[in-house]
């Protein structure tokens, strides 16, 4: 590969990185008023007190799958591989994690809900 291609090259990862990195427009996780869980899906109390159910296979789908991959074997490096992450973390500190970002990842807090964010440390602890 000659300099002026690999120029264009690391110009074009450049601008991927810049336009968005990991992160996907949020679009509002699907809801289902059963209070029964199914595998991805945990009940959350909602502000209003009574719970509401979160799909976190649909969050994942729709915020992470960029950077940690279609089965969470990570896009990004070694890692972004969370297919076992329930091993090495708990669910707090997932939960940490995905607000707070850090170690290459964004912040997720204010782009996805309390709920939205427990759902996901829920289903990604159970990851063993």
């Amino acid at each position: 590969m000659n300099r002026m291609s690999k120029t264009a090259l690391a110009a074009l990862l450049l601008c991927a990185l810049a336009s968005g990195g990991c992160a996907t427009k949020k679009e509002e996780p699907k809801t289902s008023p059963s209070p029964g869980a199914t595998a991805g899906t945990t009940a959350s109390p909602s502000p209003g007190g009574s719970p509401s159910t979160v799909d976190a296979q649909s969050v994942y789908k729709q915020n992470c799958i960029s950077c940690h991959g279609d089965n969470l074997e990570g896009k990004m490096g070694g890692n972004t591989n969370i297919a076992k992450v329930g091993a090495k973390l708990s669910k707090d500190k997932i939960a940490n994690q995905i607000s707070n970002g850090g170690g290459g990842m964004m912040a997720f807090k204010g782009k996805l809900k309390d709920e939205e964010i427990n759902a996901l440390a829920e289903w990604l602890a159970a990851k063993k």
